[in-house]
């Protein structure tokens, strides 16, 4: 007798699947007017089955049918009139830059809007020092002050003396809108205890300004750490990150710069607020090798300290064979290194790391098989990036490297030719073309280049995975309103620059949803919703794919689901 013909055997079958079904957790249903899956396969769905932080199936409730006659179920209508969209996803922010400055004053040339309160815009000299000055008004005697978001094109030239008309014992530090650089008064210096002495022959420090920048700041930041890492004042800055990145509709952060400060301190403090069952995304680890080496003697041991790592990664904090390298100076700063004709004044960028440091560190962890996340603002910087991928690749061959250039200020047609010959990866900040490029046009480089500013459209017609990422505090952390400048390049004066450049809408939502998973090497995971995926998805009151480009940043978030788990905004 055939074994499917027995009796016996197909009672024992079934009763098998009711013990098993009986036993598993009930299965969540999620119906919505519509959600996109960023999956090719079935692009729009109706409804979504998920059993604790996993989706079951997607379809419509009339497909789903088979789950729902097995096993227990609950239809959970709350979003039913609402868009699901893939939780979204920055893969470039930086938790600690933003514990830091969140619990400082923001003296800023563009609007915020915070979940505490919004800050308007301050947009010429006048204005920033008399805002500086009822800060300083308004502050007990003493306390130190610290504001951040100066730029010099909106806000005029900052100095040591500048600061100093306002207090000369204050300590008051004007922290520039790139976070590169800093200006302190003579208060400030005598509190940190900052002489011609200490200082010594240490590069990018101009003390008669009171200014430090780029590998000075890392001086200036050894000075200012016990008070910015005071553990009190940095848990504050790390709780209120943890409500900017749920505003945002996020569920999926990279931290692109575990180390900025200080790594040990970083790493327990965020396992203390960010690994805990209220923060509703999980964050990507990736240590800085400029940070680390602060503390470590080279390359190969920050490669034995990484190594290790991995094994300690969380729900929440994962480490991966990930590292953040360094190439030229700040964007905002107009420190990026440029190929000719350069700055219209005729002033050079900065390298953070010496081209041949840079090399000689990515050939060490290129040879350990790890993702190189690159750091490159200017055309230049993008070019020692390109030249060293290609000898990399010509010495030691390897398929899915995952190297990908961060920020992608300036470019040229034919750098995003090589990209993508090179198979690398754009994680880029368009926000920069938002706020910079009518200024930068005028008083930097010119219109052609300014305009030009993340070419988007280049990298998708290329083929190149293209992300969108802030730089939280570089740009606020609201992928909708990063992808509204990419699909309709506007910038802050209403101007479209380089309308050729523009992005489609559904590249758009790739571009925070499942690009950036892959580029943070989680596509198997997140980014898209299919069965067998997080479920993780970010519920939206309007349908992006369905409404006008220019409506994009006005989009309302109603709320995230975090591994199978709602919580409203």
């Amino acid at each position: 007798m055939p074994a499917d013909s027995n009796p016996l055997l197909v009672i024992g079958i079934e009763f098998d699947l009711l013990e098993h079904n009986s036993s598993q957790p009930m299965l969540t249903v999620y119906p919505a007017r519509s959600i996109i899956t960023m999956n090719p396969s079935l692009p729009r769905a109706t409804a979504v089955a998920v059993r604790d932080d996993r989706i079951v199936e997607v379809g419509t409730l009339q497909s789903l049918a088979p789950w729902l006659e097995a096993f227990d179920h609950r239809i959970d209508d709350r979003f039913s009139d609402l868009i699901l969209t893939p939780g979204f996803i920055d893969p470039h922010l930086h938790p600690t830059m933003a514990a830091v400055l969140l619990p400082m004053e923001f003296i800023t040339a563009m609007s915020w809007r915070l979940p505490w309160g919004n800050v308007e815009a301050v947009v010429d000299a006048e204005a920033f020092t008399h805002k500086l000055t009822h800060l300083h008004d308004s502050k007990p005697d003493a306390e130190p002050l610290f504001v951040w978001g100066y730029h010099q094109l909106w806000h005029g030239a900052m100095n040591r003396q500048r600061i100093n008309q306002i207090s000369l014992t204050r300590p008051i530090v004007v922290w520039h809108r790139s976070f590169h650089e800093l200006y302190m008064n003579d208060g400030a210096l005598a509190w940190l205890d900052i002489t011609s002495q200490t200082v010594g022959k240490r590069q990018q420090i101009d003390l008669d300004n009171g200014h430090f920048f780029e590998n000075g700041l890392g001086y200036a930041i050894a000075r200012l750490n016990p008070y910015l890492l005071a553990p009190e004042r940095y848990r504050q800055g790390l709780e209120r990150l943890k409500q900017v990145v749920h505003q945002g509709g996020h569920t999926t952060i990279a931290d692109m710069a575990v180390g900025l400060f200080d790594f040990d301190m970083e790493l327990q403090a965020s396992r203390s607020v960010l690994d805990t069952d209220d923060a509703m995304f999980r964050v990507e680890m990736i240590p800085t090798a400029l940070g680390l080496l602060r503390s470590h003697p080279d390359h190969e041991t920050i490669l034995e300290l990484l190594d290790s790592l991995m094994a300690q990664s969380s729900k929440r904090l994962r480490f991966a064979k990930r590292i953040k390298l360094f190439a030229d100076g700040a964007f905002f700063s107009q420190l990026a290194q440029l190929g000719p004709p350069g700055y219209i004044d005729g002033h050079h960028g900065e390298w953070l790391m010496p081209p041949e440091l840079l090399e000689a560190a990515a050939r060490t962890y290129w040879n350990a098989g790890y993702q190189i996340h690159l750091h490159v603002t200017g055309d230049l910087g993008l070019e020692l990036g390109l030249e060293i991928l290609e000898k990399l690749q010509w010495q030691r061959p390897r398929f899915n490297h995952g190297w990908t250039f961060e920020h992608f200020g300036f470019s040229t047609p034919e750098q995003v030719e090589r990209i993508a010959a090179l198979g690398a990866n754009v994680s880029a900040n368009v926000y920069y073309l938002h706020e910079l490029s009518h200024i930068y046009a005028n008083h930097g480089i010119g219109y052609e280049r300014a305009s030009q500013m993340a070419r988007l459209g280049s990298c998708f017609a290329r083929g190149i995975r293209t992300t969108l990422h802030s730089d939280f505090t570089m740009a606020p952390a609201e992928p909708l309103n990063s992808a509204w400048v990419a699909i309709n390049r506007v910038n802050c004066e209403g101007e479209t620059m380089c309308a050729e450049e523009c992005i489609t809408p559904e590249q758009a939502l790739a571009a925070i949803t499942i690009n950036a998973a892959h580029v943070l090497g989680r596509a198997d995971d997140i980014g898209s919703i299919r069965a067998g995926k997080k479920a993780d998805f970010t519920v939206l009151r309007e349908d992006p794919l369905a409404i006008e480009p220019m409506a994009w940043k006005d989009i309302s978030i109603a709320a995230t689901i975090f591994e199978g788990r709602p919580e409203s905004l």
